[in-house]
């Protein structure tokens, strides 16, 4: 008896240590886990800072003064003027789920986010030669399947349209929309890419170098590393329509001899644009250029730059050989074929010494800075955030850890000293705040490409909107004017008015240096993929009086603080409308 008794205690004894261990192992981790969520929630504050940030006061505009935007929607009367950051600290319990708040929480989840994605692309490798068996080309493909080619970024086997679809890339996907633009092939690379074209080499590669699975189509082939799965595209079926966009890029005064500056020409009586865009792009060139019954197919070159146009009056007799014009100018028309004399770009070779940062306000032009930067220097930029929307566009920096040094410059809306800080130095990108609020509530409901609905700009998000995003436009380009170690502050619309000028300034500016034919290239591909499609309001103003007031207000004290800096001040056309 005394012996069962013995055992029993001694159970008791070491069911009581396991209990206790147990218990504090579970208080260890949960108090790790209250930790690390304070730690995360600290760090969120921090990065509020473009939107929480009060902002200077100009002595020109005190008698009006600016305030923070909530406190125009505070109930107590007589806003304090607020100068320095320390005011801002902490936030009132009413504010906890403002907007403002809302920006900063989000900046840590998206990095936790995006650490997780990172993670989950690197893993998805394209499939190997072992798997090249289960693979098959599907019968419900519309076109014929050709073969397996070889392909250089340098030298495309397909000069067509490009198109990139990370997540759901298919055969007939790439095949429908070759075939929309009236394209003759069909192929695709690395499970993920799609190219266009009219014409083929003359040799294959093995059928096993083409090995990669597509993206959206498990058993499918989607080619390979630096290898095409090439189709011949079939005519859509009845009713589809044919997307050949003809774009008019305007009247320029001809070259001297277009035959020695263009490498291929057709003389048709009764010549209309379509014969010409339809021989050129056949011809696979990007530029088709009219003078009366001649077609000429080409590049913009350093004796035809498509730089200095002429007043289209000039053009109107192009097509009769008896008109006004009289041969000395010319019409031209940009065919749906690339220039692939800049699409070529690589990650850096070697980590880069000086980290960059592409800085701007969300809605300010960002993305279209990143494509003419990467398309001029042949190098990727990288992202601060990872949209997969845009490496699906072809910036493959995307997917490339922000902090990895290997592109060229890293695209951020970040703003705060520790943000600012932790970069060499910066090209600082400005838009006129009206243009970039109305941009970035068109993103946010839309996407890139896309207009919001009358619906969204008449909801009260819209008046809440601009109240938030207006003073993180200024508080973001004074922060980094503050803490910027090296800036080149770039406006919108200079670069737009003057693209080479300023595109060479930015390059020189990343310590690297451009061929004139690649600028001629960018020149010629300057909108890229970036033009918002849909129903665009005419006359459309959404902004009330009010928020003008707030607008104007924050673009005189961002204007003063360039010019204190010694930079160019905002163009003209921001101040108050």
């Amino acid at each position: 008896m005394a012996k069962a008794f013995f055992r029993l205690q001694k159970f008791l004894r070491r069911t009581q240590f396991l209990l206790l261990f147990l218990t504090a192992a579970y208080l260890m981790a949960g108090s790790l886990l209250l930790l690390q969520r304070t730690r995360l929630v600290i760090q969120q504050g921090s990065r509020g800072t473009s939107a929480n940030q009060a902002l200077p006061v100009l002595d020109g505009v005190a008698a009006v003064g600016i305030v923070d935007p909530r406190t125009l929607q505070s109930p107590r009367p007589g806003p304090r003027l607020l100068v320095g950051t320390e005011m801002m600290q902490e936030l009132a319990p009413d504010q906890w789920h403002s907007p403002r708040w809302l920006v900063s929480r989000n900046s840590g989840l998206r990095q936790l986010r995006r650490r997780w994605f990172h993670r989950f692309i690197s893993d998805q490798e394209p499939v190997q030669t072992v798997g090249f068996k289960a693979m098959k080309h599907t019968a419900e493909h519309k076109g014929t399947y050709v073969g397996c080619f070889s392909d250089d970024s340098r030298e495309r086997t397909l000069k067509g349209a490009v198109f990139y679809d990370l997540r759901k890339m298919t055969v007939s996907h790439c095949q429908e929309a070759c075939a929309e633009r009236a394209y003759a092939y069909a192929g695709l690379a690395y499970g993920a890419e799609c190219y266009c074209g009219n014409k083929l080499p003359a040799s294959t590669s093995k059928p096993e170098e083409c090995n990669s699975e597509c993206k959206g189509e498990k058993g499918s082939v989607c080619g390979g590393v630096n290898r095409l799965s090439v189709y011949r595209v079939e005519e859509l079926r009845a009713g589809a329509r044919r997307r050949r966009n003809v774009i008019y890029r305007g009247c320029f005064r001809a070259p001297e001899n277009l035959t020695d500056t263009f490498p291929a020409s057709l003389i048709q009586p009764n010549l209309t644009v379509e014969m010409c865009s339809e021989f050129c792009s056949k011809k696979e060139f990007p530029l088709a250029v009219i003078r009366g019954r001649e077609c000429h197919c080409g590049y913009p070159t350093g004796r035809f730059s498509l730089r200095d146009g002429a007043d289209g009056l000039l053009c109107s007799g192009t097509h009769d050989a008896s008109g006004a014009a009289r041969g000395r100018y010319c019409l031209v028309y940009q065919t749906p074929v690339q220039d692939t004399r800049c699409t070529d770009r690589k990650f850096l070779a070697t980590k880069s010494k000086a980290f960059v940062a592409l800085s701007s306000f969300p809605g300010a032009g960002n993305t279209w800075a990143r494509h003419l930067i990467e398309h001029a220097t042949g190098y990727y930029t990288g992202s601060y955030y990872f949209d997969g929307a845009l490496y699906n566009k072809g910036f493959k920096g995307e997917k490339d850890h922000w902090r990895s040094r290997r592109t060229i410059c890293v695209k951020t809306h970040e703003s705060g000293k520790t943000e600012i800080e932790m970069f060499d130095s910066a090209i600082l990108l400005i838009r006129n705040p009206y243009k970039s609020l109305m941009a970035e509530f068109n993103r946010k409901y839309a996407g890139h490409l896309g207009y919001a609905t009358d619906r969204n700009w008449k909801s009260k998000e819209w008046p809440d909107f601009v109240t938030s995003y207006a003073a993180w436009w200024a508080s973001h380009v004074l922060d980094w004017l503050k803490y910027g170690k090296r800036l080149l502050v770039v406006h919108y619309e200079d670069l737009k008015r003057s693209l080479i000028p300023k595109l060479k300034e930015m390059v020189e500016f990343l310590n690297m240096t451009v061929t004139e034919d690649r600028l001629l290239c960018v020149e010629n591909n300057r909108d890229g993929n970036f033009k918002r499609s849909g129903a665009k309001q005419k006359d459309f103003e959404p902004f009330t009086q009010e928020m003008k007031d707030l607008i104007n207000r924050y673009i005189l004290t961002v204007d003063e603080a360039l010019r204190e800096r010694n930079f160019t001040g905002l163009p003209r056309e921001y101040v108050p409308r």
